[in-house]
């Protein structure tokens, strides 16, 4: 049997052995009662990890956003956003719909936005015009291909932002790959912003699940968002298991996933028809001559899965599933798919 190169997302990620055990042997409770002792620990090691003073377990990267959203803000308030960032092109409309907010995006050249941007957009409230409460980074960028902001980008603009009185909320759903890739201990990213939303099911490997980290009287209000969006879950230990894993077993390997990208980067720079973009972390996006679409459909016949991201804009994302071996298959996939397409 032929060898696929699953390359959709590192969401597609299958659970580890260590996992399955996990689950099996968590001890559970019921964690809407609060009485769920492996959600609790879970939630405990993401708080000391990203050195903040609590944590809560959610279901999803877009439901932990969204309720720190509600959380942070009140209806009619005035949010910045970097203008390809998840949380308004891949949630749904969440801002919009849950939080009733006006969204600010603001065009950048890395998914990084100054201080100077940040400064030239708030919004002072008055009789007429909203005011500004929040601003909302991304790190890594999706969209931005895996990009990463260095420390001293979001310290100078927690500075500006603390300065116009406004909160920070750090989308953080591949902060871990970002920590590895600036070679920095969560806590520096983490230390410079008001809140943080990370995920354990994208390149850390968990089948489900998110954790939404800040102070404990934030974490108190955003428990009570959870629930009315419909995120309280019962034995959730069985879930949290799975993360307690990640963050213990599956942070350190994430090295592998970029040095993987940056072999099949530099296997894709040397092809006609498709010119892939710097790949810090373990996203790697292309443009292509021939539309996305195309070159998805003809990768596909060579075992390599991926998704367009626009017209001419391919995505390929690494993960623990994708080994040597199916790094393999995917060099030789485009290769076989540049000659077909030329």
């Amino acid at each position: 049997m032929s060898r696929t190169a699953d390359l959709r997302s590192d969401t597609v990620t299958k659970p580890t052995p260590e996992m399955y055990r996990a689950m099996a042997d968590a001890e559970l409770g019921d964690n809407v009662l609060e009485t769920d002792p492996t959600v609790g620990r879970l939630e405990s090691l993401a708080a000391e990890m990203t050195g903040m003073e609590a944590a809560l377990f959610m279901p999803s990267g877009t439901m932990g956003n969204q309720c720190a959203l509600a959380t942070h803000t009140n209806p009619g308030d005035s949010v910045i956003f970097e203008d390809q960032a998840h949380m308004i092109w891949y949630e749904g409309g969440g801002p919009a719909i849950f939080s009733g907010v006006i969204t600010r995006g603001l065009p950048t050249r890395d998914g990084t936005i100054t201080p100077q941007q940040l400064s030239e957009t708030v919004l002072t409230r008055s009789e007429h015009t909203p005011g500004t409460t929040l601003v909302c980074l991304e790190n890594s960028h999706n969209r931005h291909g895996g990009a990463v902001t260095t420390v001293s980008q979001p310290a100078a603009l927690k500075e500006a932002a603390d300065e116009a009185g406004i909160r920070v909320h750090l989308d953080g759903a591949r902060m871990f790959n970002a920590s590895a890739a600036l070679g920095v201990d969560i806590k520096e990213i983490t230390g410079l912003v008001d809140t943080a939303n990370f995920c354990l099911s994208k390149g850390l490997a968990s089948p489900i699940g998110s954790l939404l980290c800040g102070p404990s009287d934030f974490i108190t209000e955003a428990a009570f968002w959870r629930k009315r969006l419909g995120g309280g879950m019962r034995q959730a230990g069985i879930l949290a298991a799975c993360g307690i894993v990640s963050l213990t077993q599956m942070v350190e390997r994430l090295t592998e996933d970029h040095e993987r990208t940056q072999a099949l980067s530099g296997h894709v720079a040397g092809l006609p028809g498709i010119d892939p973009v710097d790949a810090p972390t373990n996203i790697l996006v292309m443009n292509t001559v021939r539309t996305a679409e195309e070159w998805m459909n003809e990768l596909e016949k060579h075992g390599v899965r991926t998704l367009p991201f626009d017209k001419h804009r391919l995505r390929a994302v690494l993960h623990k599933d994708i080994g040597d071996a199916e790094l393999k298959t995917a060099l030789e996939g485009f290769s076989k798919s540049a000659e077909a397409l030329a």
